[in-house]
């Protein structure tokens, strides 16, 4: 039995038992890579940052991001993977690691609403994007000068994501920074929703954040939705979330539909 059958079947086992501990860690020699289980899997549920177990998870994917690696982690979507966005070279990992075409962008990922002003040209109300914003929707904005060049160098675009997901938006506070952020899946194949599924992808990261199954099981990720034109909005990618976030926009803020291609 390889360590990854084996760390898959301790993941499985312990998510059937309503007393499993916090965390299993599980160990690949060759690549270093820990599995660290979130407790509670519902992302509704509150996450104990203060807990030796939930700061040392914190840590152990600070770090993991702050040396330059690719972790894997739960979103309020589907799972995903993230890097430091301003480090070129873990961009370069994430688009090898996944088979992505170099040509599809990457999202960014804040932990607060002021954040997005530091990365993206806003011409929005603020309280437009708090009524959005954390869920699952990921707004395209103009990117500022303070953007990372190097990520998605063939557009002035960029999506902005804030997961309503008490650890991703912990971590993103804790890192400073925008994380790039994309789904944890090979190129063409399905959204994930339980770590198991993105199984062959494990030794290719340095940390997989378990939080047990996402509780939307849509598997269609996030709305995706074009601002940059003033007073306009374009649906890039329906998601999960379309028909309220089209209802904000329309009957809240008045923006109208832009259909241009």
């Amino acid at each position: 039995m390889s360590v990854w059958s084996l760390a898959r079947g301790l993941i499985l086992s312990r998510q059937r038992s309503p007393h499993s501990p916090v965390r299993i860690r599980a160990m690949c020699k060759e690549m270093k890579t820990s599995v660290l289980r979130l407790f509670p899997p519902d992302k509704n549920g509150p996450l104990n940052r203060d807990s030796p177990d939930g700061a040392q998870i914190l840590h152990s994917t600070l770090k993991a991001l702050k040396d330059g690696q690719v972790i894997a982690v739960p979103t309020d979507t589907i799972y995903g993977l993230a890097c430091l966005a301003q480090n070129s070279e873990a961009i370069k990992r994430v688009y090898n690691i996944k088979g992505r075409n170099g040509n599809k962008p990457l999202a960014i990922c804040v932990g607060e609403v002021q954040d997005i002003y530091k990365y993206c040209k806003v011409t929005v109300k603020e309280d437009l994007l708090k009524d959005l914003l954390p869920g699952p929707v990921t707004l395209v904005l103009e990117r500022s000068e303070t953007l990372n060049a190097d990520l998605n160098p063939f557009t002035r675009l960029v999506g902005v994501r804030i997961p309503d997901h008490p650890f991703m938006r912990r971590l993103c506070q804790l890192c400073d920074e925008p994380l790039a952020l994309t789904s944890a899946n090979i190129s063409t194949q399905s959204s994930t929703l339980a770590v198991h599924e993105f199984e062959e992808l494990w030794p290719r990261v340095a940390v997989v954040v378990d939080g047990g199954p996402i509780a939307d099981q849509s598997r269609l990720g996030s709305t995706v939705v074009d601002l940059s034109v003033p007073g306009r909005y374009r649906i890039i990618r329906p998601g999960c979330a379309c028909s309220a976030t089209v209802a904000i926009l329309e009957k809240k803020y008045t923006l109208l539909e832009d259909s241009s291609s």
